[in-house]
């Protein structure tokens, strides 16, 4: 069974003086548990649309999607996953321990289960220090690492992250994506949008981009990076002196052959790759490169 299936989803949105705009057409996608998935695509091309419908926060106009085999309609479907809107909000009033007790009964937790969940994840998130602080008093980083503590704290199978690095400083980042690479080994699925695509290169197994409400890619980041070698620098030793050379993949086996024989050493071969960014790039202008 697949974490997140989707299924021909439509979504149509109608507004002033007849204008009817249709956010996402036709899109199919199905995302594996255990598997870390990056949505990509420019302002308005549907990502949060997807997303809001995956939540069930919007209808499609035709379509499905499920979540653990359940509809996305479902009570039994929002209990398996976790959600980290783009612009998280809330009870400022509160502080975090506060807030996570309050979400953890909304998912039916026991007390003692929240307890101890809650403070494992703001241990986790860092946010230890200032939890009984209120969280009106929190940095933009701050309330973005609450956000994904909530998300966090009743353990779902499925999580999805709208946006989950946005505001964050070199190390939050660093530390969001520790918790996705260790959320994958527990076999969970995150699925999550960002217009970051260094990140979607560090952490993710696969890459969907969406132009228009259309699907125009899913591809292995495997693939991508290794497909996209287009060269190598070769840095070469003899008597002492330094020699850098690009040579082209289809003859680096020979390069390398010759080098050896002629007695010279070989101290660098580094692969010099078109990266997600150019490949995304290519996609969302209507071409492949």
């Amino acid at each position: 069974m697949n974490a997140i299936e989707i299924r021909n989803l439509v979504k149509i949105y109608r507004g002033k003086k007849r204008m009817v705009v249709e956010a996402l057409k036709g899109l199919s996608l199905d995302v594996g548990q255990g598997e870390v998935f990056g949505f990509l695509g420019p302002n308005g091309a549907g990502k949060s649309t997807t997303i809001k419908t995956l939540m069930g926060l919007i209808d499609p106009t035709s379509g499905e999607a499920r979540i653990m085999g359940e509809c996305v309609s479902s009570c039994r479907a929002r209990r398996k996953v976790g959600y980290l809107p783009e612009n998280p909000a809330f009870y400022d009033y509160l502080s975090a321990e506060e807030y996570l007790h309050f979400v953890g009964e909304t998912h039916r937790m026991t007390d003692r289960d929240i307890m101890s969940r809650a403070d494992d994840v703001l241990r986790l998130l860092e946010l230890w220090d200032s939890r009984k602080r209120p969280i009106r008093s929190y940095s933009k980083g701050m309330v973005q690492r609450l956000g994904l503590a909530q998300v966090l704290v009743h353990d779902p199978d499925v999580l999805i992250l709208d946006e989950p690095m946005s505001g964050l400083d070199p190390l939050g980042r660093a530390l969001v994506k520790r918790i996705i690479m260790d959320l994958k080994a527990r076999g969970k699925c995150v699925f999550f949008s960002t217009h970051i695509t260094a990140d979607v290169e560090s952490v993710c197994d696969r890459v969907g981009i969406i132009v228009n409400g259309n699907l125009e890619s899913v591809a292995e980041v495997e693939t991508l990076m290794r497909e996209g070698i287009e060269g190598y620098l070769v840095r070469t030793s003899s008597g002492g002196v330094g020699v850098e050379t690009i040579v082209e993949p289809q003859k680096l086996a020979d390069f390398l052959v010759e080098t050896r024989r002629a007695g010279d050493e070989v101290t660098l071969v580094e692969p010099m790759r078109r990266n997600l960014e150019e490949f995304f790039l290519s996609v969302v202008k209507g071409g492949r490169c």
